[in-house]
């Protein structure tokens, strides 16, 4: 007999984040989709003042409005010498027309001349029902700004972040190895060594919500 399998949608389009939550969660009975599998649907906007203000606040609507337990995270990079930005923003730091290369490049012009060149990357994750309810993870890693790009991995702002313990920038790591030390694989890997009582709380907010029970059940 077939292990039921739970569906769990990832509240993102973006696909590095998709390829490296899919790779951590690998093996565990869930069926992983994102928001391109819905066609269009409405982006919720990340007005929150915090990680975890934007991680559940993404979860929660995609929960309500597919009716499928919902994941959802919001990181960013913390430079000390910039007063913790870009923080919530980065994702959008420097405005909607910079890509991921820009925003690396601001960065670093920001930066010049600075000694404390220190930063982190934080991550919350919130894993949400249809009902509102939710599970909460957090991770950070340290790191260092460096002074120019390097590597091609990764996305987001891993060309500048230096890692010590591997000698190299995220972008020069392979996936493994920076999903062992990550923020987001942090978070993700405290909530996959639990992932057996999560899939139980999913299963019984979901039988306790009429309506709601057999939309996330699944035998493939």
């Amino acid at each position: 007999m077939t292990t039921p399998k739970t569906t769990l949608v990832l509240a993102t389009r973006n696909k590095g984040k998709t390829r490296e939550i899919m790779e951590i969660l690998k093996g565990y009975p869930v069926i992983i989709k994102n928001l391109d599998d819905f066609g269009p649907i409405p982006e919720v906007e990340e007005d929150g003042e915090t990680f975890d203000d934007n991680a559940y606040k993404k979860a929660s609507i995609t929960a309500r409005m597919l009716g499928f337990p919902a994941l959802a995270d919001d990181s960013g990079l913390v430079v000390n010498a910039l007063n913790g930005a870009p923080g919530v923003y980065s994702a959008r730091y420097g405005g909607e027309d910079l890509d991921d290369a820009g925003r690396c490049d601001l960065i670093l012009k920001e930066l010049e001349g600075k000694e404390d060149r220190s930063a982190a990357f934080e991550c919350v994750i919130s894993l949400a029902v249809p009902t509102g309810a939710a599970l909460t993870y957090e991770g950070r890693v340290e790191g260092v700004i460096t002074e120019t790009k390097a590597g091609d991995n990764g996305f987001g702002y891993d060309p500048v972040f230096y890692y010590e313990p591997f000698g190299k920038t995220f972008a020069q790591s392979t996936s493994e190895e920076k999903n062992q030390v990550s923020h987001r694989g942090k978070a993700l890997s405290e909530m996959a060594a639990e992932f057996d009582k999560v899939l139980i709380w999913i299963g019984q907010q979901l039988r306790n919500t009429p309506g709601q029970g057999g939309q996330c059940l699944s035998g493939e």
